[in-house]
């Protein structure tokens, strides 16, 4: 996937690595801020208003997230961390 230089700033700022407890694994600059976010919501297997309700969300802001709508900080990424038992390195090359 190409990103434009705005996103992929955003994801070098963000995260690199989202690695899961039963080693599910992405290598974040691969994708769009909004794939990364429906990659993780997929792999908790709630709807997007399973995931907003328990990220402290509603589900057209899940919604826009994925669509990329609307732009998330890492405010809302540490939250996701925290409730789903993930841990998000960053790693330099």
């Amino acid at each position: 996937m190409n990103l434009t230089a705005e996103k992929t700033a955003l994801l070098h700022g963000v995260a690199i690595l989202v690695n899961r407890g039963d080693n599910m694994k992405i290598k974040a600059n691969d994708y769009s801020r909004g794939e990364i976010i429906k990659i993780i919501r997929e792999w908790t297997d709630l709807t997007q208003g399973g995931f907003g309700q328990r990220i402290g969300k509603s589900k057209p802001s899940v919604q826009d997230y994925e669509l990329e709508k609307t732009n998330y900080g890492i405010d809302v990424l540490m939250r996701i961390a925290k409730e789903f038992d993930l841990i998000i390195t960053i790693e330099k090359k």
